[in-house]
């Protein structure tokens, strides 16, 4: 008799969470033993990078300010150049996804704990997960010691976030949750995760898009994109993700609006061939989730197309022809013609 046994992996770490949270990153910090701290922030968080270093005092030993996009290994060179001659032993990563993927990838290359601060929507605080760029490639590489040790989730820090970062990169946290139901290996936790996530983000976002001071809005949003950090962390990422590599690898196209403008469609391609992840959406949505998604992504005030991203029309048969040469695990056969139709209705 054939049986199937699967071994669900769970990252496991320590996660601080409220309104306020900032400031016991140094207490974080204590418990590593941590003397000489490294901050990695990005540019956007700077504010609140020079309120950390303040309160680490002799304990910050230097801070790089630089994090790209992408995570390119130059990038990373430099930052670990840094690392070296301030002699850190441990690392903290305030900002969005470029912070905190360089900090990872710093931490996979020196063994140093690193404490994660996200100031955005991106999840990637949650995984194990880091995505490298080199020469306009982007690969992406699992290892559990990428995983932050500990996670601080202060939703004060979000509320400089601008409306369209808001909003591309809430729905870059519903593109992971989305992806994790039509995983057929995901676990129930996952999935019930993903659920929660896909709630948090469909309910939440409106709100703090009228009002970009809601705290509380911005806490329940926070919790989301949490959650489906950890989707991402869990499950098996398919098309969107791929299409979302492809393009912003080899183009330098934005993250997050990549994403929020691609899911609607990629929803549109997937969910007619994933049943059970059409019925929870549906239900989370409280109608056609690819309208609401397509609704919201509407409401960004930047480009909202892949050509207004700036991607040249002769792009999307090289990009449809490279995905479908080698697809992530998808609920939806990957056929190059059917993706640049995809692709073209983004463009």
């Amino acid at each position: 008799m054939g049986r199937q046994v699967r071994v669900h992996e769970v990252y496991a770490g320590r996660v601080v969470q409220g309104a306020g949270a900032l400031a016991l990153v140094p207490d974080e910090l204590d418990r590593l033993g941590a003397r000489r701290v490294l901050v990695v922030a990005a540019p956007s968080s700077a504010a609140a990078a020079r309120e950390l270093t303040q309160a680490l005092g002799e304990r910050h030993a230097a801070t790089f300010g630089r994090p790209v996009q992408h995570t390119p290994v130059e990038v990373t060179a430099r930052a670990l150049e840094a690392a070296r001659e301030a002699r850190a032993d441990a690392l903290v990563a305030i900002g969005g996804g470029s912070a905190i993927g360089l900090a990872k990838a710093l931490a996979i290359r020196t063994g140093m704990p690193q404490v994660a601060v996200p100031t955005t929507y991106a999840g990637s605080e949650a995984t194990p997960v880091l995505g490298e760029t080199e020469h306009g490639v982007k690969t992406t590489r699992r290892d559990p010691a990428l995983a932050p040790g500990t996670v601080v989730y202060d939703p004060e820090l979000t509320l400089s976030m601008p409306h369209g970062l808001t909003l591309t990169s809430a729905l870059n946290a519903l593109a992971h949750a989305v992806e994790a139901l039509w995983d057929e290996q995901a676990s129930a936790a996952t999935r019930a995760y993903a659920v929660e996530a896909a709630d948090g983000v469909l309910t939440a976002l409106p709100l703090v898009l009228d009002d970009l001071s809601d705290v509380g809005a911005r806490a329940r949003l926070q919790e989301a994109a949490w959650l489906a950090g950890a989707c991402l962390a869990q499950a098996r990422m398919g098309l969107h993700h791929q299409l979302a590599h492809a393009l912003g690898g080899t183009y330098g196209l934005p993250h997050a609006e990549l994403h929020a403008l691609l899911l609607a469609h990629v929803l549109r391609y997937d969910l007619p061939a994933a049943p059970d992840a059409a019925a929870r959406l549906t239900r989370v949505a409280g109608g056609d989730p690819v309208a609401a998604v397509a609704a919201l992504a509407a409401r960004h005030a930047g480009p909202t197309t892949l050509g207004a991203l700036g991607l040249p029309r002769t792009a999307l048969r090289e990009v449809a022809e490279r995905v479908a040469a080698a697809p992530y695990p998808n609920p939806r056969p990957v056929v190059a013609d059917e993706v640049e139709e995809l692709l073209l209705g983004a463009w």
